[in-house]
């Protein structure tokens, strides 16, 4: 039985290259219910896990801070998810946890079955948070699908074209100079393509579109995940040409689609310049600034 339930010939054909919503059945298997999610939080090495808060301005992605759940339960985690202001980030729990390994398995099975597209690099996510909580403003290198299996968020995909990202934007963002966070003007939001999330949906758009979520008045529950094709993994190294031909050598190149020459080159060079050091990552760490409080769920203490 298939996990999505409206894969159509169209939908085969534009998957991973356009704007995409579909129907799914994960929300109604058990190890997304409450104990199955308790479950996950218990598991999950707790080193990994990403605990943040935010503000309420879209506008304001500075806002975005990190914290520490320390040795809370996952029933506890759960219950400071339901009461609090925060956004839970279980990142690659496929390489964590057995039956996300099955699951991830099985999902893009059955996509390279549909679509006939070869994927790797997956990372399946789950992602758990508080009612009204946001993600602001931000593009992924992989490619990305977010599933919905509790709750409602609402979810806007931007183009991938100025003003909504500029080439030099992009390039820093994949040769790891900045976040994958940046400026937001919310008269964007007359451009975009606005998913309404419920159990049961899914929405996968265009590799490096920026996009940004918000929560419904009510605990969510999402799977994300990201992966490559070769034409992905394609696209992000011409990206990453493209940035050291703009320090390197003072050019304004363009990004090419497909494997022409040009691109083929641009991903050679790519490569070189990556072992050879040309370009040093200056990754944006967030420090640990708050808490959870495991006696007083939602509540924040100063780290």
């Amino acid at each position: 039985m298939s996990i999505i339930t409206d894969w159509t010939p169209e939908k085969a054909r534009a998957f991973t290259r356009s704007n995409l919503s579909f129907r799914h059945g994960l929300h109604e298997r058990p190890m997304f219910d409450e104990a199955g999610l308790e479950e996950l939080l218990d598991r999950y090495p707790r080193e990994k896990l990403g605990v943040f808060t935010m503000g309420e301005d879209p506008v304001a992605w500075t806002t975005w801070r990190k914290g520490s759940a320390g040795a809370m339960t996952g029933s506890r985690l759960l219950e400071a998810a339901q009461a609090g202001r925060i956004w839970l980030n279980l990142r690659a729990a496929n390489a964590c946890l057995p039956e996300y390994a099955a699951l991830g398995e099985e999902i893009f099975a059955e996509k390279q079955a549909q679509s006939g597209r070869k994927t790797f690099k997956h990372d399946l996510g789950m992602l758990i948070s508080s009612a009204n909580a946001q993600v602001f403003y931000h593009l992924d290198v992989p490619l990305v699908s977010l599933w919905q299996l509790r709750g409602r968020k609402r979810v806007w995909v931007y183009p991938v074209e100025a003003p909504y990202v500029g080439q030099e934007t992009l390039e820093r963002i994949v040769l790891k100079e900045t976040a994958e966070q940046f400026t937001f003007d919310p008269a964007w939001d007359k451009g975009a393509e606005v998913y309404d999330l419920t159990p049961g949906a899914m929405v996968t758009w265009a590799q490096n579109a920026p996009h940004r979520i918000e929560n419904g008045p009510m605990l969510n529950v999402s799977l994300s995940i990201e992966f490559m094709t070769p034409a992905a993994l394609m696209r992000a190294n011409v990206i990453y040409a493209n940035g050291v031909l703009r320090r390197r050598a003072g050019l304004h190149p363009k990004v090419q689609d497909g494997f022409g020459p040009v691109g083929l080159g641009k991903v050679a060079l790519a490569r070189a310049a990556k072992a050879l050091k040309l370009q040093t990552p200056r990754e944006r760490v967030l420090p640990v600034t708050f808490q959870l409080d495991a006696g007083r769920p939602g509540t924040l203490l100063p780290a």
